[in-house]
């Protein structure tokens, strides 16, 4: 389906598009060329949009009633839950959005994992999608300290201890983050900045990358290039819009029923102890959504091995387009690939339970299993496989998983002779 050029028509359009071109990229949004075949699991950009501008809107909201102060964060946060109107509400969505925003992100990043999107030539997509996830990750951390709750401190003392153990500059970064000699109130209030700036940091990169997305197009499920403007394609607006709205309202759903019938059991219950440095909690973790790196930090039994680990883990998602030789994308035609990607979606799992639990006995040993093969997975089983494996028959376009399903053709032949006879007997 070919895409028309939007021209404004009056004056003052021609006048407004000649400076600042709005207008036709707003019907560029919409008439973008989408591949008619996009399932569900594409509909997760949309979401994450949702949740970001709900997180934005949300904040500023709190930040107005907030006090970054340690003698008054844990009771500001009391004070909105309790007397500002609707203040539980907010505080609701914006905790437990955190956590549905890396639900959707993990399900955005595994999508793109088994449907190759990270291949040429969507390379910067993927890693400017990566460098945004790193900065939720940061956000949500230091998010987590302003409660200021038993949970927050000794969480902030742990993780910021671990800057101490980089050779040279490590004792020079904790004492930037602390503000002083240890975590206390200069720190809390580095973090409320940091934590009120980055989101907006993270919106320009998403325009960025929702730029970067429109050069080379969307990647589909069968991962073949359709051409721009053909009839394998399709406007995003109404087609792609209205799946992504219902995808939306079924996200809020599940969202909203955290909110109001389980607000609080994606949280730690130590959370609403105030901070006490001279009380350690028995067991400190951090958020469901850090526990697989949490638990890859405390498998490797060196401070240094395990900070550098657990950030190798990460970034080695980056070199994932250059890891992975193979020419097919999907792993709907790669029958060796998709077997071990479920085997990492299960590891992944397992070391974000192992990550809540103590590092000792079976939870250690399992957690070094578990590190050792999401290195593998990456550096060995990805290289390897794109040499050797024996992918299944590429099809010639992406009607093609349809058109070509056994029996598909003899019913439509079907069709068409009943079609026929029933036009011949009304002729005669």
């Amino acid at each position: 389906m070919s895409e028309t050029k939007y021209i404004p028509k009056s004056k003052f359009g021609k006048w407004f598009d000649s400076r600042l071109p709005l207008l036709t990229l707003s019907h560029h949004l919409t008439s973008y060329p989408t591949p008619k075949n996009l399932n569900y699991w594409w509909t997760f950009g949309g979401i994450l949009t949702f949740c970001l501008m709900t997180q934005i809107v949300t904040g500023i909201i709190l930040a107005m009633h907030y006090v970054a102060h340690t003698d008054h964060a844990f009771e500001s946060i009391e004070h909105i839950m309790r007397d500002i109107n609707y203040g539980w509400l907010i505080r609701y969505v914006h905790s437990n959005g955190a956590s549905m925003f890396f639900l959707a992100v993990y399900i955005h990043i595994f999508r793109g994992l088994y449907f190759g999107s990270y291949k040429a030539p969507r390379e910067m997509i993927w890693i400017t999608g990566l460098i945004i996830y790193l900065l939720m990750m940061a956000t949500a951390f230091m998010g987590y300290v302003l409660p200021w709750g038993q949970m927050s401190f000794w969480g902030a003392t742990v993780i910021t201890n671990l800057f101490s153990a980089i050779p040279l500059i490590g004792e020079s970064i904790t004492g930037w983050l602390w503000g002083g000699f240890s975590v206390d109130n200069p720190t809390l209030n580095r973090f409320y900045s940091l934590h009120y700036l980055l989101p907006f940091l993270i919106f320009g990169l998403v325009v960025l990358h929702i730029w970067s997305l429109h050069i080379p197009g969307n990647n589909n499920p069968v991962g073949i290039d359709v051409k721009k403007n053909s009839n394998e394609t399709m406007p995003f607006h109404p087609y792609m819009v209205m799946k992504d709205l219902v995808a939306l309202l079924t996200f809020i759903l599940i969202f909203f029923g955290f909110v109001f019938f389980l607000p609080n059991v994606l949280g730690h219950p130590d959370n609403y102890i105030p901070a006490d440095p001279l009380v350690t909690p028995a067991h400190i973790v951090p958020e469901w959504y850090l526990l697989p790196f949490y638990a890859i930090l405390r498998a490797i039994p060196s401070k240094l091995g395990g900070v550098i680990f657990m950030f190798a883990s990460i970034f080695i998602l980056m070199a994932l387009p250059w890891l992975d030789s193979s020419k097919v994308r999907s792993s709907s035609f790669r029958p060796i690939y998709r077997k071990f990607f479920w085997v990492l979606v299960f590891v992944v799992i397992l070391l974000g339970y192992l990550g809540a639990k103590p590092p000792e006995g079976i939870y250690l040993i399992l957690a070094r299993i578990g590190t050792a093969y999401y290195f593998i997975h990456f550096l060995v089983l990805l290289p390897l496989l794109g040499r050797y494996e024996k992918t299944d028959p590429l099809p010639m376009s992406i009607a093609d998983p349809v058109l070509h399903k056994p029996g598909i053709v003899d019913k439509f032949k079907e069709m068409a002779g009943s079609y026929e006879g029933e036009n011949v007997g009304t002729f005669k």
